[in-house]
């Protein structure tokens, strides 16, 4: 297993334990705002290290106090907007937060949100990058953009449309409403609602399950599921075979065939 030391962070805290690794957004004092602190800096130098940790499966995203994150900082919007010109804020995006979408992109393990709290705007977004959501009853959802006279300017239209759907997208980002966790999951975008105590056990229960299989097919599974967001069919099944002769030379599929037919649990080396 990979022994790649944890990144440096400013505003949040990165924990690994095997498999699975635990990033926690602790900028409580602004409701983990995204913009005006550290946390686009510390969420991409944690996609960057586990993306080169081998024997990472899982990362789970949380944030720490009364809310997963408050999205960008409305004081330092309005501080920006008054003094700064339009190519300079083109820049201040492209340079800022659109880096996180790229680096959840990128990413080769799967990410689940744990969402305690309030995700709004840049932080709804965010959760939206995520492979898996699940949240507590505390959480709220909002595409709240629209309310200040702005758009998603990290991306988020083109990741709400891909789970609610072009209608319901257009819904919550044309009206800017708030949503509870209960609607959340019956639209699709939380898988699970919790009560807020066992958040972290149950999204620990999770990244377990994922932890547990062979990790070089996770990273495989997930690049796969990706892929076929944008491929075309033939495409997508050339792209198939190519995984699949690579994953069928391994030995954790040798072991996972073992384990399989001697009915007990494998052990994998990812390779």
């Amino acid at each position: 297993m990979s022994t790649t030391s944890l990144p440096t962070l400013k505003d949040a805290t990165l924990a690994r334990d095997g498999r699975v690794a635990v990033l926690t957004l602790r900028r409580d004092d602004v409701r983990n705002t995204l913009t005006g602190t550290g946390l686009v800096d510390d969420i991409c130098a944690a996609l960057e290290w586990a993306n080169a940790c081998e024997g990472l499966s899982v990362l789970i995203l949380t944030g720490a106090g009364s809310a997963f994150s408050a999205g960008g900082n409305i004081k330092v919007m309005r501080e920006r907007s008054g003094t700064a010109a339009s190519f300079e804020l083109e820049q201040y995006y492209r340079r800022g937060i659109q880096r996180i979408p790229v680096a959840m992109r990128r990413s080769e393990i799967a990410i689940i949100a744990a969402v305690n709290g309030p995700a709004m705007g840049a932080g709804f977004d965010l959760a939206n990058m995520c492979d898996i959501r699940i949240g507590s009853t505390r959480a709220q959802f909002g595409e709240s953009f629209i309310n200040l006279s702005l758009i998603a300017g990290d991306g988020g239209a083109w990741f709400l449309q891909r789970l609610v759907g072009t209608q319901r997208a257009a819904e919550l980002t044309l009206t800017g409403r708030v949503i509870k966790a209960e609607e959340a999951r019956a639209i699709g975008i939380l898988l699970e609602v919790t009560e807020p105590e066992a958040l972290m056990p149950r999204a620990q229960e999770i990244a377990a399950q994922i932890a547990a299989k062979p990790p070089l097919a996770v990273r495989y599974a997930k690049r796969t599921l990706k892929l076929a967001q944008e491929q075309s069919l033939e495409d997508h099944l050339e792209t198939c075979a190519s995984f699949q002769a690579i994953l069928q030379k391994t030995g954790d599929h040798l072991e996972a065939l073992g384990a399989f037919f001697e009915k007990r649990a494998g052990d994998f080396k990812g390779k």
